[in-house]
């Protein structure tokens, strides 16, 4: 029987205590008969329900407390894990411990035993988070802790919300992370970042100001390894992105693709890119100012390493159900419900909207990466970040040297969508 269908200790008790009426004064044919009935629903051993039901069913404090049922090599096992996800937290974890156990197996970062794999499939979420909370290093952890002016450009296209429900992948939340430091003036680094709201599938590139030059270089990035297509852009209102000119490149880039915007000064409407602006950007760069052009391609090295381990190692829960709930017939707070933790990619594998072939390259892909070893690369490169000097005082820097393609943007040709950059790892 699936452990969801079993029944707990105190509803056995609770059974059994409605049916021993009937037992005590049953035969020795119709008692028979109960137990091959309790035998059934409780999956208890005959002999064991005889015991039970000729004495009192009221639970006793336990004399002595049981053994750990699970030993030093499942801590070991799950101090690994944890590590590749990131620590995550227990109920994204315990989902998907034993496939990235294997993965991890076969990349030689814990030994592939097949106990400690059964092991892995029945430890419950709570047994996950008081291992986690045991076993927890002493380490620095990621620091978890940024409207405008409608344009004319703005006024034609509508506000909206994307809604949390979307199937269909295609659907981006679109933003703008500053990196200027106490001081927004002169030029400086910004992050484009897109979110997928049915797979939660994220994409940034890092640009050097906020000209087209440098904004169309960045979407063109983005688009370049983008395994789906675009559907939907959504941003904020900000000048950045709501102007004839990245307009136009987006009607001309992917035909029919539509426009929306957020409502200004509702950050909530861009609420799923919002929240990855704090965990996949704030929580590696911080509030730090960089300005230079090694700063910028230093941190879309960064990016790079990061879109393998969060679409491919990272599972994200997502909404699935929000009911309003009450106290003494008067609605209180709203109650949510999220889904079984899966990757960005798992996800969009699910769908149709890429083909066996995508999905096989991507599989292969991720079966060549070490994602413990990807995380140790990812913070050795936050480090190194870090330490680069920004741009001298009354120097301005070139941002043609931050370009992907810097001839072909400066001419203003046009680029495939499915050029492949040098700095990045082409998946179309």
């Amino acid at each position: 029987m699936p452990n969801e269908e079993q029944m707990t200790i105190n509803e056995r008790r609770k059974y059994l205590r409605l049916i021993k009426k009937r037992y005590l004064k049953a035969n020795r044919l119709e008692r028979g008969r109960l137990l091959d009935e309790m035998e059934a629903v409780t999956s208890l051993h005959r002999k064991s329900l005889i015991r039970l039901i000729n004495r009192s069913l009221e639970r006793k404090p336990r004399r002595k407390q049981r053994g750990r049922t699970y030993g030093p090599k499942v801590d070991d096992a799950l101090r690994v894990i944890s590590e590749s996800f990131d620590h995550i937290c227990a109920e994204r974890l315990q989902p998907n411990l034993v496939w990235m156990a294997t993965h991890l197996a076969n990349h030689g970062e814990i030994d592939p035993l097949q106990h400690l794999l059964d092991q892995l499939s029945q430890i419950s979420v709570s047994t996950v988070r008081r291992i986690l909370k045991r076993i927890r290093q002493d380490e620095p952890r990621l620091p978890r802790k940024g409207p405008s002016q409608a344009n004319r450009v703005a006024r034609d296209i509508p506000m909206k919300r994307i809604h949390w429900n979307e199937q269909q992948p295609g659907h981006f939340e679109v933003d703008l992370v500053h990196h200027c430091g106490p001081s927004a003036s002169g030029e400086y680094v910004h992050t484009i970042q897109m979110i997928d709201v049915a797979t939660g599938w994220s994409e940034r590139v890092a640009a050097l100001g906020r000209s087209y030059l440098v904004m169309e270089d960045g979407f063109r990035h983005i688009l370049s390894r983008l395994p789906f297509p675009v559907l939907e852009i959504h941003p904020d209102n900000g000048s950045e992105f709501l102007n004839a000119h990245l307009v136009r490149f987006w009607k001309e880039t992917i035909k029919g693709v539509a426009f929306s915007r957020s409502r200004p000064f509702y950050k909530n409407d861009n609420r799923f890119v919002e929240q990855k602006n704090s965990t996949l950007v704030r929580a590696y760069l911080g509030f730090a100012r960089f300005d230079s052009v090694a700063q910028t391609k230093a941190i879309n090295q960064l990016y790079d390493k990061l879109w393998l381990y969060y679409n491919f190692f990272q599972p994200v829960m997502r909404l699935t159900e929000k009911t309003l709930g009450s106290v003494d017939g008067q609605p209180s707070r709203i109650k949510r419900r999220f889904d079984q933790a899966r990757t960005p990619f798992d996800r969009l594998c699910e769908t149709d909207v890429i083909s066996e072939e995508q999905k096989e390259r991507l599989r292969t892909l991720r079966a060549q990466v070490n994602p413990r070893r990807l995380r140790q690369e990812i913070y050795d490169l936050i480090n190194h970040i870090s330490r680069l000097p920004g741009a001298l005082p009354g120097k301005t820097e070139d941002v043609h040297k931050t370009l992907s393609t810097p001839n072909q943007s400066q001419k203003g040709e046009g680029i495939p969508v499915t050029l492949t950059f040098e700095r990045t790892i082409s998946v179309r």
